[in-house]
C-alpha cells in the first residue's frame, strides 16, 4: 500500500497542542524540543480523566531545562489515523533542526475491525512509520522509534505476557533498515511488569474502585515508564548525559497535575 501525507486542516491544527519552544529568537539559541507522536498511553490527560496519566506527562521530570516536551500524543490514534487527521503535518509545521520526534504507536493499529485505524505490521504499519521518519529528517530533526509500552497481562503462572503481536518486531526491523534509533519500551516494560508481579503492577495502572484498566497508567506507572524512556534514550545516545536528570531519584507523584478539561 502506498501512503501519502494529507494537507493540514484548520481543525487538525486546532486539535493539537502548541510546542513549548518559546519565540523563534529563543529557539535560534538552541532550545530543543522533543515532540511525541503517539496514543493514549503517552498522551496529556486532563482533570476529568484523573488519575489516568500518560507517560509523556512525566517525561519532562527526567529532562534538563532547555529540552522541552511537546506532547502531541492523542487518545485512540494509530500511526495511520494520526497522519490522516493532519497531526503529523502539524508537528512538521513546528519542528526545527536539532529537535527530536519520538514515535510510539501500535495499540490502536491492532484494531482490525476499524479501517480508519488498522494497519498490518509488516506492510502498512511500516509504511506509515516511514512518513514520520522521512518527515522529521526533511526538517533537519531526528526521528526516534519507540516500541509500544506493554499492557498489564499475566498468564496463569504469573508470567507477564506480550500483547502486541508482530508490531514491535516490525518496528525493530524498520528501525534497523532506516538506521533510526529504537527505544525498546515494549521489552523494557514487559520486564518491569514481570519483576513487579501480578498484584504490584495494579498500583502502576489506572485501577480504581470503579475501573480495572490494564492499558493506561496512574502517576506511579507513568513516572516508571517515562523513566524507561529517558534511560533508554540515554543508552541509545538519542540524548546526551547532560540532557537527562533524576534517573535514579524518586519522583513525587504530586508533581503530576491534570489541567482543566
Amino acid at each position: 500500500m502506498s501512503v501519502t501525507r494529507r494537507q493540514i486542516t484548520a481543525a487538525a491544527l486546532a486539535a493539537v497542542p502548541l510546542a513549548l519552544a518559546g519565540s523563534p529568537a529563543q529557539a535560534a539559541q538552541r532550545h530543543r524540543t522533543l515532540y511525541i507522536a503517539g496514543d493514549s498511553t503517552a498522551a496529556q490527560k486532563y482533570a476529568d480523566a484523573a488519575p489516568e496519566t500518560g507517560w509523556g506527562m512525566a517525561l519532562p521530570f527526567f529532562l534538563r531545562e532547555g529540552l522541552s516536551v511537546a506532547n502531541h500524543a492523542v487518545n485512540g490514534r494509530s500511526s495511520k489515523s494520526f497522519v490522516d487527521e493532519g497531526r503529523l503535518d502539524a508537528i512538521l509545521g513546528l519542528i526545527r533542526p536539532g529537535d527530536l520526534l519520538l514515535v510510539q504507536f501500535a495499540h490502536n493499529d491492532e484494531k482490525s475491525a476499524d479501517p480508519t485505524r488498522y494497519t498490518e505490521p509488516w506492510t502498512t504499519y511500516q509504511d506509515y512509520l516511514r512518513l514520520y521518519i522521512e518527515g522529521a529528517r526533511s526538517k533537519g530533526a531526528r526521528p526516534v522509534l519507540a516500541t509500544p509500552v506493554e499492557r498489564r497481562k499475566f498468564d496463569a503462572d504469573g508470567n507477564a505476557v506480550p500483547t502486541h503481536g508482530d508490531y514491535p518486531a516490525a518496528m525493530r526491523a524498520l528501525a534497523a533498515q532506516q538506521q533510526v534509533p529504537l527505544l525498546d519500551i515494549e521489552a523494557l516494560s514487559l520486564a518491569l511488569w514481570q519483576s513487579l508481579g501480578v498484584e504490584a503492577t495494579k498500583t502502576y495502572f489506572n485501577w480504581t474502585d470503579t475501573e480495572q484498566d490494564n492499558t493506561h497508567f496512574n502517576p506511579p506507572g507513568a513516572i516508571a515508564v517515562a523513566r524507561l524512556v529517558a534511560r533508554e534514550s540515554l543508552r541509545t545516545r538519542v540524548l546526551d548525559r547532560h540532557d537527562v536528570i533524576r534517573l535514579h531519584q524518586s519522583i513525587p507523584t504530586s508533581w503530576i497535575t491534570w489541567p482543566p478539561a
